[in-house]
Order: structure tokens, then C-alpha cells, then sequence
């Protein structure tokens, strides 16, 4: 199998970069200004891949990126606490969000175990997060050795994010045959 991963270790940024344990706001369902001090914000961390396209990383184009949260496979079956699912059920999930007919979420094989299926990482497109360009820079600069997605796995991936945004539903379409 064909790595989709290779590791880096400087400060640099790009679409498809592997940034652990990032700081990211957490926001109440019921949301509301607070009475006492609105800048005293709730964070926790996160697991998130770089969304915003490399050439505007790279002419410094932006002040804020876009990010998506990564999830191990276990900790999201955990998250969606769904009583009772089975194995063959689970089973048939991940394969249909492997094959591409989940466009909320994404599948990237594991930089360390890439011919685990259960290793893999998901991408949750659902949420999407706006992280300060400096914070990230720094960030990555003080996580060391971490991973970037390779070609042509990065433009497949940067490829199921835009069909994650650009889906149509139609009222009626052309009857079945």
C-alpha cells in the first residue's frame, strides 16, 4: 500500500497537515453573550487536519484556518453512543464512508499502520473550526515530527471536502426505470 502520509517537522503549514492536540473554543448548545467576562471562553482539544488551501497558507493570505477534527474509529463509535450496533453494522458503515457515500466524513489510512482498516483516521467535515494562522504556525513548530497527506491522497481528500459543501437536493428527478 501506497503511504498516504510523510513526516515533517517544521513550523510550515499546508492543506492536509496533522496538527494534535490543538486548542479549540467549545461553545454551549444555548449559547449566549455571558453577564460576567465574554472573553473568558470554554477550550478543549482536538485532533484536526488543515482545510485551507496551501497556496493561501504559503503567500500568507489568511489570519484564520480552517480545520476539521480527526477521530481514531474507536472514539467515534464511542462519541455517536448508539446502543446495540452491531459488528456487521459497524462493519457496513466504515465500508460505505470508505467508498465515499458518507460526504460528511472522510477516511485516511493510518501513517503507522496504513493496512489496518481500523487505524485509519476519520475526518468529520461536519465542523469546521477557524484557528488563528500564528497559533497553528506555532503550534506545529513545538509538536516536533507529525504527518502531512500526501499526493494524490491530499486532492482526493481537499476533492471530498468541496462534494461534502457542494451537494444539491433536487425536489424530483427523472422517474426510475
Amino acid at each position: 500500500m501506497e503511504p498516504f502520509w510523510t513526516s515533517i517537522s517544521d513550523e510550515s503549514l499546508r492543506q492536509g497537515d496533522l496538527l494534535p492536540g490543538c486548542w479549540i473554543p467549545e461553545f454551549p448548545s444555548d449559547f449566549a453573550v455571558p453577564t460576567s467576562d465574554p472573553r473568558i471562553v470554554q477550550a478543549d482539544q482536538a485532533d484536526l487536519i488543515v482545510m485551507t488551501q496551501s497556496c493561501d497558507l504559503e503567500l500568507g493570505n489568511v489570519s484564520l484556518v480552517a480545520l476539521c477534527p480527526v477521530w481514531s474509529i474507536s472514539a467515534f463509535e464511542e462519541a455517536q453512543a448508539i446502543q446495540g450496533k452491531s459488528a456487521k453494522a459497524w462493519r457496513d458503515y466504515w465500508n460505505n464512508v470508505r467508498k465515499g457515500r458518507s460526504p460528511t466524513l472522510h477516511l485516511l489510512a493510518s501513517p503507522i499502520t496504513p493496512n489496518e482498516a481500523r487505524a485509519a483516521f476519520l475526518v468529520d467535515f461536519r465542523a469546521i473550526y477557524s484557528l488563528p494562522f500564528g497559533y497553528l504556525t506555532r503550534h506545529a513548530g513545538e509538536l516536533g515530527d507529525r504527518w502531512r497527506l500526501r499526493s494524490p491522497f491530499l486532492e482526493h481528500f481537499s476533492q471530498a471536502f468541496a462534494r461534502s459543501f457542494m451537494r444539491v437536493g433536487l425536489p424530483s428527478s427523472v422517474p426510475e426505470f
